[in-house]
């Protein structure tokens, strides 16, 4: 037994040894090796071994698309402070490993550096509404910069998003005010073309009504000629002449209108003149005033008629 108890040293000794020359790399990892502070080679992943206090691990590097956000405040064309955050896709190429890991010390470094070098070379030539229509060109730029200076180093850029476009508080509100306005305006020309439409539309059907309507009085004024010939003829069958007719006519249309006002109550219609004595009045005003007017137009005829025949005698 105690023999045994001897060897429990070496056999301590080896299990040391043992698991200090094994070591297990993750999947998308690779291991760097070194042995005496001298690059050996790259382990990718799996189960591993090395000589123990030889060889050691430098370091392990991923080969996972990592993402670095960077956040640039610059100036616009039109003076106006702005933050940009780029957001930049990047992974190590697995046959550059090497150079990813001891050409660069500090990656995250050299990219924001390079991100800042493009985004304030490129803004300042837009107009701060041309950086929100063009901030993908923006993204472009930064990513074929950065590809190009990044590729001798080992990492390859995959993606370059332009992910934020902050202005000045300030400038916020102001861009607000001019967008509400804006749309005040266009609201303010949308009701006054509603308007003017509507004015428009409303004049036309007042046109409409108004030919209808005098089409209307048109009509009732020539049935009522037409009648009022009808009746003229009548009365001239029975031996009465057309000036008395039509005086006839008049009078009688006189008592009918006093006639319609006296059916209604509340009527405010007033016909001037309206007493008894009016009737007989008009009646012998209207044939004295035919008699009168066909004097005129006889004497008329008879002088043009003398004045003719004096002028043939002349000639």
């Amino acid at each position: 037994m105690e023999a045994y108890i001897g060897y429990i040293p070496y056999i301590f000794i080896v299990l040391i040894i043992f698991f200090a020359s094994i070591f297990i790399v993750k999947q998308q990892t690779v291991a760097i090796i070194e042995r005496f502070g001298r690059f050996l080679s790259i382990r990718h992943s799996g189960f591993q071994l090395k000589i123990p206090f030889i060889d050691k691990i430098a370091g392990k590097v991923s080969l996972k698309i990592q993402q670095l956000d960077v956040i640039v405040e610059t100036k616009t064309l039109d003076d106006v402070f702005v933050k940009l955050k780029v957001s930049v896709q990047y992974v190590i190429i697995r046959e550059k490993v090497y150079e990813a890991f001891y050409k660069l010390e500090y990656p995250h470094d050299q990219i924001t550096s390079y991100v800042f070098d493009v985004v304030r070379a490129e803004v300042p030539k837009m107009k701060l509404d041309d950086v929100f229509v063009k901030k993908d060109d923006i993204a472009i730029a930064v990513k074929k910069e950065l590809k190009d200076a990044m590729l001798d180093y080992g990492f390859d850029i995959i993606k370059t998003l332009v992910t934020d476009i902050d202005p000045d508080a300030q400038v916020k509100v102001a861009m607000n005010r001019i967008n509400a306005a804006d749309r005040e305006k266009t609201a303010a020309q949308y009701e006054g073309d509603a308007a003017r439409i509507l004015i428009v539309e409303k004049a036309k059907a007042e046109a409409e009504s108004k030919r209808l309507q005098g089409q209307g009085i048109a009509d009732q004024r020539r049935e009522i000629a037409r009648g009022l010939e009808e009746s003229v003829e009548v009365l001239n069958k029975v031996g009465i002449n057309s000036q008395e007719a039509s005086a006839l006519i008049v009078v009688t249309q006189h008592y009918d209108t006093l006639q319609s006002i006296g059916e209604h109550t509340n009527s405010n219609l007033i016909l001037l003149p309206n007493s008894p004595q009016a009737g007989s009045d008009m009646l012998n005003n209207m044939v004295a005033s035919f008699t009168a007017s066909n004097q005129i137009g006889e004497a008329m005829k008879k002088a043009e008629l003398k004045k003719n025949n004096d002028k043939n005698i002349e000639e």
